[in-house]
């Protein structure tokens, strides 16, 4: 476990991330998958960061998981490296524990989700400035910087951000109604596709996370 911390004009942040390694000496690391998942980007969101200690409780403690065999989870964990942020937005999760139970923005009032710099400042038509300030420039937030400089030391394969409030299952893009081409996307949304089938019995949206919620 470490502790990272970032700061801006007198605001600073500090994030837990958790590194899942199953050593064996037989599998070199850098054959080894990359898996990021980040949770409690919005503070709000607070079953996100359950989820993720639920997950961490399994792979630590090799809880059994219903029509999962064991031994073969534990083949599967040897081929891989997983970081998990258990909350993002710590900052934004104390102010709903003290009260403001509906806010989704960090310490100061940034929405972390519009703090990249994909379309920064870019306002939709149902733009809510409460709810959706950008910050003053692209990764101006501790938060985002945080993120941006594991994402470029990691280099994940696959990062799967949660989130919480919509029963929907999210693939690129998030900034606009269109998915990427080629044979990863194809794989990405079979994955998905999948996953709703055999868990959730179909009944969630599948898709570019942009033509889903706008």
């Amino acid at each position: 476990m470490d502790t990272v911390r970032a700061g801006n004009k007198g605001y600073s942040a500090e994030m837990l991330v958790v590194t899942f390694n199953h050593v064996k000496k037989t599998v070199h690391d850098g054959s080894k998958i990359k898996i990021l998942l980040s949770f409690g980007q919005h503070g709000r969101e607070l079953i996100t960061s359950e989820l993720a200690l639920s997950l961490l409780y399994i792979l630590t403690e090799k809880r059994k998981i219903a029509g999962v065999d064991l031994s073969s989870f534990e083949k599967i964990l040897e081929h891989l490296v997983i970081k998990v942020v258990p909350i993002e937005n710590f900052n934004g999760r104390k102010r709903v524990e003290a009260g403001e139970i509906c806010d989704r923005r960090n310490g100061r009032g940034v929405d972390l989700n519009r703090n990249w710099s994909v379309d920064w400042g870019k306002k939709e038509k149902d733009y809510n400035p409460f709810e959706e300030d950008p910050g003053t420039a692209p990764f101006s937030e501790p938060e985002a910087q945080i993120m941006q400089e594991l994402s470029k030391s990691f280099k994940p394969h696959i990062w799967v951000n949660v989130h919480s409030g919509m029963e929907a299952l999210f693939m690129p893009y998030d900034h606009k109604n269109t998915t990427p081409d080629g044979a990863p996307s194809h794989l990405m949304r079979s994955v998905l596709e999948n996953v709703n089938h055999r868990n959730f019995q179909d009944s969630c949206l599948v898709g570019s996370g942009g033509g889903a919620v706008g």
